[in-house]
């Protein structure tokens, strides 16, 4: 499925990185991949950091950065649902509860010395932040775009990506993967460390977009994933002062 540059027996040079900074383990609510199976399958394609970003909770990032192949480094993030659309935090210590407005989350992960991103921006179909023209004050606050995720549908990524070139932000390319068959299908080839938030925010200024996209039956499997989890009792973390089971999807 990938066709990554080190994996051809094509030399690779010297400080060269293959990241996919956006991925799901079963520990989402719409994810049945099993965190180790998702780390041996980075590791396969040849991914050497990948961040587990799981729906507003890091329990499985953590476990999983201690117990990762040989080669692969984790990085503990979480797809954080905040008021006004979603956030990708990343080298978090502590989950960040959602709910929150924008601006106090990104604060919040500051806090923790964390680097922030915008998910599937222009997503007509998801919780995107840049669906809204106001919130194009962001640009100043956060660290990336994803102007190439591949599960995004319609002309999103090109308007990312446009997006992320008047606001001088780095664009990546992400999987957003939900199931094993997407893990680095997408992915961003970077220079230098990216394993720390000042590594990845200087390893930033090298990204090259190496885009792909899972089939339309891969993706039709995240409803599936969706029922089971909630016939397991595994759904979207509750925002502040919701109940628990009743927060809509």
């Amino acid at each position: 499925m990938l066709s990554q540059p080190h994996l051809g027996g094509r030399p690779v040079p010297s400080g060269r990185v293959f990241v996919d900074l956006h991925c799901h383990t079963n520990a989402s609510f719409d994810s049945l991949s099993d965190p180790r199976a998702v780390a041996r399958a980075a590791s396969t394609r040849g991914l050497t950091h990948l961040a587990i970003t799981d729906h507003d909770r890091i329990d499985a990032a953590v476990t999983l950065r201690d117990s990762a192949p040989d080669g692969l480094t984790i990085i503990v993030g979480e797809e954080v649902k905040t008021a006004n659309g979603d956030l990708i935090c990343l080298f978090l210590t502590r989950p960040v509860p959602p709910g929150r407005p924008v601006g106090e989350t990104i604060a919040a992960v500051r806090d923790q010395g964390g680097l922030v991103g915008i998910p599937h921006p222009f997503d007509r179909f998801r919780n995107s932040v840049l669906r809204e023209e106001g919130l194009a004050s962001l640009a100043g606050l956060v660290d990336w775009v994803e102007a190439y995720n591949a599960r995004l549908l319609g002309n999103g990524n090109e308007r990312a990506a446009a997006f992320a070139r008047v606001n001088d932000l780095p664009g990546i390319a992400v999987s957003d993967a939900h199931s094993l068959l997407e893990v680095g299908v997408a992915y961003t080839v970077m220079n230098g460390n990216p394993g720390t938030p000042e590594g990845l925010r200087e390893a930033l200024a090298t990204a090259e977009m190496i885009v792909g996209r899972a089939s339309y039956v891969t993706r039709a499997l995240t409803p599936v994933a969706k029922l089971v989890q909630r016939a397991r009792g595994n759904r979207r973390v509750p925002r502040a002062g919701e109940p628990d089971g009743s927060v809509s999807r």
